[in-house]
């Protein structure tokens, strides 16, 4: 049905298992779908080598995770892969909702410009998996391998022994730590015997991937009740290669195996599209999904990120996003504690974070699923009504809801962060990810996310201090000025931080704001560092030093 080419990706049996050597991996990651391959890249970056093991040879069949947001490009243009899926990408912004056949809302998810990366990209899952194993192949700290199974795992005291089934038979490894990102099935989450609880949804939806030449706008549309499929909901998105992705709802009583023969999707989008429309079926799949997670983040040295610690309606794109700002939440924890720079009971605040932001999507989603599939009469008519309402009243329009498309989640509790002594100005609270803003360095126009992610840094306002660096033991800091070392043109860098001369902010590794002041005190910012790697200062000598210039 599909006319895409889908690569083959070569197995190779690597030396330890040809040796017959068990050999100790400082990281493996089990699962090379977008989160997996992501994590590796992420790893690689913190100059950590990684093996990532998969049990396929190729990408993702058919479009599967299509929306992606602009929090997850930012993560992806860190690791140098962002522009080439916005290229092979269809941006938007704009998203529409219909009741009947009306009109009903509109909403913009980037009403702000002067942001480097679009509010959304649709890009089919098995273009974007190419782009990241392209990226993966040419880093010589990933070793990707294709055809390994992991098929038991065990955790002695300071390691995990994995015994892996390739081609040529099964064989043994070790790993200090395991990355489990194998999906929403996940044989590691079995294998440590964690437990994954929520609630499953008994509506059944088909996805057809829709092979036309159309003059529909790229917005994200969605139909409750249209006169084409009455009764039920539509979404309609457009992806790369003129390819369309239609989702229909289909109720609790549809028979998959007959709902997804071509006799019965042609006549679904004939009645959508018109009779005379021209198209063919690019990939059909029936799907049913579940809200719930995994019950801690972290088993051991097993550490769960995507699908395999959390599932989520798939109406606002809070999958796979959910599962690339995962990654970018451990990556640099481990990193760190790999190199002795801050203690392993930093790994628990990934589930402490993590978790958190999971639970704020699950509820969001399951709102959305209410909203869409209401359960009962009165749920209907106050649904009904909304959508009505919407049309003509801006007091209904934030009620409906056909999926909150996705946004960061703020660690806003987090043990993390040190919260606000003397500084309430602006959006910028500590467990926020960093704001974008365009900025000149050396003259040049850039964008001030490309300042932060490398480790912790620190940047300040004013000329509240000459130094350019500030470490306490193995922890460091770069100390970026703005006006020496990076300039503000337009003011929107100060706007969107609420500064004035002297406001300083501290930044995590993952560019979420670890502290902020309205003036520059080594000590505070020593203190703030200590407390975002899980340390106490008390614990630590009272003597500072300067990074060299």
């Amino acid at each position: 049905m599909t006319n895409h080419i889908y690569p083959k990706f070569g197995y190779l049996r690597s030396k330890e298992q040809a040796d017959g050597v068990v050999k100790r991996h400082p990281i493996v990651v089990i699962g090379a779908g977008p989160i997996g391959l992501t994590a590796a890249l992420d790893f690689a970056a913190r100059g950590q080598p990684v093996v990532v093991l998969d049990d396929n040879d190729t990408v993702s069949i058919g479009s599967r995770a299509v929306c992606y947001a602009k929090r997850p490009l930012e993560i992806w243009d860190r690791l140098d892969c962002a522009s080439p899926m916005v290229d092979r990408g269809v941006s938007w912004k704009v998203g529409k909702v219909f009741f009947h056949d009306q009109l009903s809302y509109q909403f913009d998810l980037l009403p702000e410009s002067d942001h480097q990366w679009p509010a959304m990209i649709n890009l089919q899952q098995y273009h974007l998996e190419e782009i990241l194993v392209a990226k993966c192949r040419a880093n010589p700290l990933i070793d990707l391998r294709w055809k390994h199974r992991l098929i038991s795992l065990k955790q002695p005291a300071d390691h995990a022994t994995l015994a892996v089934e390739t081609p040529d038979g099964i064989f043994t490894m070790e790993a200090e730590w395991v990355i489990a990102c194998d999906g929403a099935n996940s044989d590691t989450r079995k294998m440590v015997g964690a437990e994954f609880t929520g609630q499953f949804f008994q509506d059944r939806f088909l996805i057809a991937d829709v092979a036309m030449k159309a003059d529909f706008p790229t917005e994200r549309w969605f139909w409750f009740d249209p006169p084409f499929h009455p009764g039920q909901s539509v979404l309609l998105h457009r992806q790369a290669d003129n390819i369309w992705r239609i989702d229909f709802q289909l109720g609790w009583e549809a028979d998959p195996d007959a709902e997804r023969q071509p006799e019965r999707v042609i006549p679904r989008i004939r009645a959508m599209l018109g009779e005379d429309a021209q198209f063919s079926l690019e990939w059909v799949s029936i799907y049913q999904f579940a809200c719930r997670r995994i019950d801690n983040f972290r088993q051991g040295r097993v550490l769960f990120a995507g699908d395999a610690a959390h599932q989520v309606s798939p109406f606002g794109a809070r999958g796979a996003n959910t599962g690339v700002q995962d990654i970018d939440n451990l990556a640099w924890k481990l990193a760190m504690v790999l190199r002795g720079e801050a203690p392993e009971a930093l790994l628990d605040s990934y589930h402490e974070e993590r978790a958190y932001a999971a639970d704020d999507n699950i509820l969001n989603s399951t709102r959305a699923t209410d909203f869409i599939t209401p359960k009962t009469k009165v749920s209907r008519y106050f649904r009904d009504a909304v959508l009505e309402l919407a049309q003509h009243h801006g007091f209904a329009r934030p009620l409906v809801n056909s999926g909150r498309l996705s946004v960061p989640t703020p660690y806003a509790t987090s043990a993390l962060n040190t919260p606000d002594e003397d500084f309430a100005i602006g959006e910028m609270r500590p467990g926020t990810n960093a704001a974008d803003a365009p900025i000149s360095v050396a003259g040049k126009p850039s964008w001030f996310l490309h300042c932060l992610g490398d480790g912790f840094t620190v940047v300040t306002f004013g000329k509240a201090t000459d130094k350019t660096g500030i470490a306490i033991g193995p922890l460091a800091a770069k100390i970026i000025r703005v006006g020496r070392d990076i300039e503000d043109p337009s003011g929107l860098l100060a706007a969107r931080y609420g500064a004035s001369p002297g406001t300083t902010y501290l930044f995590r590794p993952d560019q979420y704001v670890a502290a902020r002041w309205s003036g520059f005190d080594e000590t505070k910012i020593i203190e703030a560092m200590l407390r975002a790697t899980g340390q106490d200062s008390a614990r630590h000598p009272a003597g500072q030093k300067e990074l060299a210039a």
